[in-house]
């Protein structure tokens, strides 16, 4: 009998996971787990947690749910915690699999990962076959070799726009063959050196992890509510559930596929109405698949101060009085200060806010940017490691933005996209 094991990472569903998929049709027997691997819960060399939290509880939240979808197959999720190279053997040898099936991974650590636990299989007779199941175009599908890919974003864009097909979102399967799987049972977060957080009533939306709540927003950002129809006009907002999509926390951990999301966009679109706004999520999702790809082309870089440009970035050595004082929203830039305790008590923060704190660690503090990064590994619940490296290293200079140094005018972005002071007293007035 021919027994695979499906690894879980960053693709919590069972909804368009191709690795899922191709473990069933080329198997008897089908073993899902997921490994708590030691380096997420580690302290970085910058002094911040590899994973806070916020993003803690909601990775918890979308494990349970994905064992109940999976046992409504007929299947489950068993729970590693370890090392995933000495781990996931362990679970090979212990249901005899000849394949393990995994996402594919693109950036430097995890990529370094992915390698070593190949390696560790091949001594089993183990093979690693690994699927590309994060974006929206399919890496095998670009009109052009990862290595051609423009480092400019709007010479990318017009390209694949051009030139490249989006594939169609797989079906979640019928059913799963499985051996018996033991009940679900995850690691308390104290044992993982954090601890259950409330998120502050303040918040712009209350996230719960898992696919069953990802499909719920999607179905209410795009046809209970219509919000869909004006996004591009109400994105850069910064108060409240419905400004922007949400959908990011979902992405991340892969609750949800960008492929999911494009196609029931497409349903909307044929039902109601195809407009700027529902294109502009389309060019949202794409800048995803560009900082993915990117990190593909570029590896470590990504993480090095100068970023992908050879120039040096200029930044002094790290102050960390300022650092702090801009975590904890003490900068005396009121603007800035919102956003900084929004991140801290929530775990989120808008893309105007994102920007514009980036901004100010950089150019305003010169700070080195990837304290700021590092930071926001920790905090954000939404983390995502290519979108937001990438991020960093454009807003920084060091990375895909054309223009070299982006500076904010803080003043100014406060009075265009918090005019009437409603973001900063919210968050500034005990």
């Amino acid at each position: 009998m021919k027994t695979a094991i499906v690894w879980f990472k960053t693709d919590l569903r069972v909804t368009d996971n191709e690795a899922l998929l191709k473990a069933i049709s080329q198997s008897d027997s089908v073993v899902p787990v997921y490994c708590f691997d030691d380096a997420h819960f580690e302290t970085t060399p910058y002094g911040f947690k590899k994973t806070g939290d916020f993003r803690a509880q909601f990775l918890m939240e979308s494990l349970i749910d994905l064992d109940a979808n999976l046992r409504a197959l007929g299947s489950g999720l068993i729970i590693l915690k370890g090392k995933p190279e000495i781990e996931i053997p362990k679970i090979v040898k212990q249901y005899r699999a000849a394949k393990v099936y995994a996402k594919r991974e693109v950036a430097f650590e995890e990529k370094q990962l992915e390698t070593l636990v190949q390696s560790e299989l091949w001594k089993l007779k183990c093979e690693l076959l690994t699927l590309s199941t994060s974006t929206l175009y399919h890496a095998e599908d670009l009109p052009f070799s990862i290595k051609d890919i423009p480092d400019v974003f709007t010479n990318f864009r017009k390209k694949i726009e051009k030139d490249s097909v989006i594939r169609v979102s797989l079906e979640k399967p019928s059913t799963i063959k499985s051996p018996e799987i033991p009940k679900l049972e995850l690691p308390d977060l104290k044992e993982l050196g954090l601890k259950k957080v409330k998120i502050d009533k303040r918040a712009a939306i209350a996230f719960k992890g898992g696919e069953s709540q990802a499909l719920k927003r999607l179905d209410y950002y795009f046809f209970k509510t219509k919000s869909i129809s004006n996004y591009k006009e109400t994105r850069n907002g910064m108060v409240g559930a419905d400004y922007s999509s949400k959908f990011s926390a979902w992405l991340a951990l892969g609750c949800v596929s960008p492929r999911h999301i494009y196609q029931e966009l497409q349903k909307y679109e044929s039902l109601h109405t195809a407009n700027e706004s529902t294109y502009w999520l389309v060019f949202e999702l794409l800048w995803r698949d560009y900082f993915r790809f990117m990190m593909k082309k570029h590896q470590n870089k990504f993480f090095q101060k100068n970023g992908i440009k050879s120039t040096d970035s200029g930044v002094k050595k790290v102050n960390i009085e300022q650092l702090q004082n801009w975590i904890n929203g003490k900068t005396g830039v009121d603007f800035i200060d919102a956003n900084m305790i929004e991140l801290k008590l929530t775990g989120f923060m808008s893309n105007r806010g994102r920007q514009n704190v980036a901004s100010y660690l950089c150019n305003d503090l010169k700070l080195d940017w990837r304290y700021g990064a590092a930071y926001f590994e920790q905090q954000l619940i939404d983390y995502d490691v290519c979108s937001n490296w990438g991020n960093w290293s454009y807003v920084a200079g060091v990375g895909n933005d054309p223009r070299g140094n982006r500076y904010f005018n803080i003043d100014k972005q406060a009075s265009d996209y918090d005019k009437n002071k409603s973001f900063r007293n919210l968050w500034l007035k005990d």
